[in-house]
């Protein structure tokens, strides 16, 4: 009966040790049986001390984690850009109040350790729909018969809205690039984006039918959103000759507030 029970094969139970290996002699060659036991890798390193190696940090390292995002590849994959979100209600409030002081310059600074893309997007965003909503109600208040509701300014705003904060951008950063400072695409996406705040809250003041305050409304407006963005260049041209940047960045910023209101709210 012992005898029996000593032959049951054992090797397959999960975390069975093999028995002793005894070599088979079998015609004139010999035959080492193979134990298929599991391997175990030591931790060499951590706090832990010498232990066993985590099966789900093995598998990241293979493949089983996100995808690198430190190469080109990393364009294509959401997690590149989940750091540019991470931001609160606290500080989106306090860059966009930043945007309202034509001269503080120092918004860079602010925005040194996490600039972001929510502002770009959101204020992008707001200031379309507002453009579309508030241009409408400005035709109707000036009392034509025959108004109606222009779909085609939701096109027309989006378009201008979008490409503006997006390729003006764009644009500075190659020649800032070209002339040999260190720009950063990111950085001037996210400060353009926030410039256009206050183009936001004139939206509002514009539907006022007395074109005298509507064009006083618009040149202030547009005129501290354009010293916002020349001042906070600034810092990218100092020591350099490069005036015409600046007074080219203020002339954008200060002709699009004009295309607003001529545009949409005449």
């Amino acid at each position: 009966m012992d005898e029996q029970y000593n032959n049951l094969p054992t090797s397959h139970l999960l975390g069975s040790v093999p028995a002793v290996i005894t070599d088979e002699k079998k015609g004139d060659a010999y035959i080492v049986p193979q134990a298929n036991s599991q391997n175990f890798t030591q931790n060499q390193g951590g706090d832990k001390g010498p232990g066993y190696q985590n099966l789900s940090s093995s598998s990241a390292a293979e493949g089983g984690g996100p995808p690198p995002t430190n190469n080109w590849q990393g364009m294509f994959n959401i997690y590149s850009y989940t750091q540019y979100f991470d931001v609160d209600t606290d500080i989106v409030i306090n860059r966009l109040l930043s945007s309202l002081d034509p001269k503080s310059g120092d918004f860079f600074s602010k925005i040194d350790a996490n600039p972001d893309l929510y502002g770009l997007i959101w204020v992008s965003t707001t200031l379309v729909f507002v453009i579309a909503a508030l241009g409408n109600l400005a035709t109707y208040l000036i009392g034509s018969s025959s108004w109606t509701f222009d779909v085609s300014f939701i096109s027309l705003a989006a378009s201008v809205v979008y490409g503006y904060a997006i390729v003006v951008p764009l644009g500075f950063y190659f020649l800032l690039q070209y002339l040999g400072s260190p720009a950063s695409i990111v950085r001037f996406w996210c400060m353009w984006g926030y410039s256009l705040f206050i183009l936001i809250l004139s939206c509002f003041l514009l539907v006022i039918p007395l074109e005298f305050l509507r064009w006083v409304i618009i040149l202030l407006a547009s005129g501290v959103s354009a010293c916002f963005v020349a001042s906070n260049l600034r810092s990218y041209v100092e020591g350099n000759d490069l005036m015409v940047v600046l007074i080219a960045a203020f002339l954008l910023q200060f002709v699009l507030g004009l295309f607003i209101k001529v545009w949409f709210f005449t």
